[in-house]
């Protein structure tokens, strides 16, 4: 086991169990001209944490744990996409519009397209959800159990939205979860600040919490 210290207490991983799951890191959410952009969003802020989470990638590639990635996307044709989610807001653009990167958030389209700097690599998992969580409607589950993966490592955007829904899915089912603060983040540091707050509340509620650099610390002394 690998001792990492981090908040509440150290989170202890099993390198023969874990897994690395950077959440959305797609040009959608974090380029202007996509869907966050279409809601009034500031990107930059997304973009300011994609070294960090580039270098953590790097980091599990050179141990050669397992990583998944997750893109949320939806069919062509919308039909997992329910009325009720591509009618929210008040942005000019909503689910499937023509954006400046193609339909947003449609799959196979340019801006659902993972960025350059965090693309996968071939026999690293990748996953295509419809809703927020990475466990809703995609047999995500049955995948990491059958590498028999007991600990996950999250990263990715935003943090108090897809990231934290898929950290709340995996706690619920009985994964121990680590969110590395500073390779997420939101579109309001506000939220950003209550999301970490929360998940490592009560001893670790949800998960543990700990900055890149404890992490590559702990992972190459």
């Amino acid at each position: 086991m690998i001792e990492v210290p981090a908040q509440p207490y150290p989170y202890r991983l099993d390198p023969a169990r874990t897994a690395l799951v950077v959440i959305d890191m797609q040009r959608d959410f974090v380029e202007a001209g996509g869907f966050g952009a279409s809601l009034g969003n500031d990107v930059t802020r997304l973009q300011a944490t994609v070294p960090t989470v580039a270098a953590l990638i790097a980091l599990f590639r050179a141990q050669d744990w397992p990583i998944l990635h997750t893109r949320e996307s939806h069919a062509p044709d919308l039909s997992d996409c329910p009325p009720s989610k591509r009618l929210r807001g008040g942005g000019a653009l909503r689910i499937g519009d023509l954006g400046p990167m193609g339909r947003l958030l449609v799959r196979g389209e340019p801006g659902a397209a993972i960025i350059p700097e965090c693309s996968p690599m071939p026999g690293e998992m990748t996953l295509d959800k419809p809703g927020k969580g990475m466990f809703h409607a995609t047999g995500c589950e049955d995948m990491l159990r059958a590498r028999g993966i007991t600990h996950l490592v999250f990263a990715g955007v935003t943090t108090e939205v897809c990231v934290q829904t898929s950290m709340r899915e995996a706690n619920d089912r009985g994964f121990e979860c680590l969110l590395v603060s500073d390779a997420t983040e939101s579109y309001f540091p506000e939220f950003k600040a209550a999301t970490l707050a929360m998940i490592a509340a009560q001893g670790a509620i949800v998960g543990w919490v700990t900055p890149f650099a404890e992490l590559e610390r702990a992972v190459r002394p």
